[in-house]
């Protein structure tokens, strides 16, 4: 895929090494929500701050890139597999990629409140559970909430007083929800039913206040481990479903933001990272690496495809 290499030693017993390669695309502002296609076997992820949506084809090395009007917080594939459905500041937006059309789908908050959306995936069943956010984190407000949207566009909310949505992951085998509120220090699972997308039996999965970082960004393996982006720790922690960190991954930037799996056999990590975007600016980076960069890693384990989403 091209790009300069960083090798790390991870930090289980057997000390095994791994390569970390920046690919695509010019570090963005706010990297977030990486998304690997199937179908089109390229991987989506947004810039915040940089207010754009790119795509990598890993084949050729060729990104392209959609401009939008406000922030991105997360996005979802669609049934449709020219079109996005896009959570940027208040609403949901749906993005048509070839021709870059952009059009109001549903209004999920009021504009104006100081709030915009943030984390965002399909559930199993294709519904879009997506959170928000006060924006200027330095506030210490709690006025983000949680929004499950179904493909009418019915939304219901399952959680208030949030302070910034994160951690968003599903485990179908086990029927789990996994939710993060990142100044908490704390993942959250829940007891998940797909059929009905009713959360219920919210427990404390993991206890960050020991571990260096926030909780950001996450997925799940096809293993069911959930993998977390330690944002100011330099790192990505794996956790057993049991809720023991059994990996540690040093990264060579200070904020990552979120990892999802892609490529052929969806065995490439690809991990985004926050750049000079945000509230706090990233510190720089290590033996070459930019903040903001694109990063992917061979960590010998799959990950599972993502669901689509139905738009009415």
């Amino acid at each position: 895929m091209g790009g300069y290499e960083y090798v790390v030693k991870l930090s289980t017993p057997e000390g095994s090494m791994i390569m970390i390669e920046a690919v695509g695309h010019a570090p963005a502002a706010l990297g977030e929500c990486p998304v690997w296609s199937e179908r089109d076997q390229v991987l989506y992820w947004a810039d915040i701050d940089g207010r754009a949506i790119h795509r990598l084809d890993p084949s050729s090395g060729a990104t392209m890139s959609r401009a939008l009007p406000g922030r991105p917080g997360s996005f979802v594939l669609t049934t449709d597999p020219n079109r996005l459905l896009v959570a940027s500041e208040h609403e949901l937006v749906v993005l048509d990629w070839a021709t870059s059309d952009i059009v109001s789908w549903r209004q999920l908050e009021e504009a104006g409140t100081g709030n915009r959306l943030n984390d965002g995936r399909c559930d199993p069943a294709g519904r879009y559970m997506v959170g928000s956010m006060y924006a200027d984190t330095n506030a210490g407000e709690w006025t983000g909430a949680l929004y499950c949207v179904e493909s009418n566009g019915d939304a219901t909310t399952l959680r208030s007083d949030i302070g910034v949505t994160n951690g968003l992951a599903f485990d179908p085998d086990r029927q789990r929800m996994y939710f993060a509120d990142t100044p908490t220090d704390r993942v959250l699972v829940f007891d998940y039913d797909s059929d009905t997308g009713e959360a219920t039996n919210e427990r404390v999965f993991l206890d960050y206040s020991s571990l260096p970082g926030k909780p950001d960004g996450a997925c799940v393996d096809a293993d069911g481990c959930y993998w977390s982006a330690s944002v100011y720790g330099w790192a990505l922690i794996r956790v057993t479903p049991e809720g023991v960190v059994d990996r540690r991954i040093e990264l060579p930037v200070q904020k990552p933001s979120m990892p999802a799996f892609g490529g052929s056999d969806l065995s490439t990590l690809f991990v985004t990272t926050i750049g000079a975007g945000g509230t706090v600016p990233s510190e720089p980076g290590r033996d070459g690496f930019q903040p903001g960069e694109l990063l992917a890693l061979d960590v010998g384990v799959q990950g599972r495809p993502e669901p689509l989403f139905s738009l009415d």
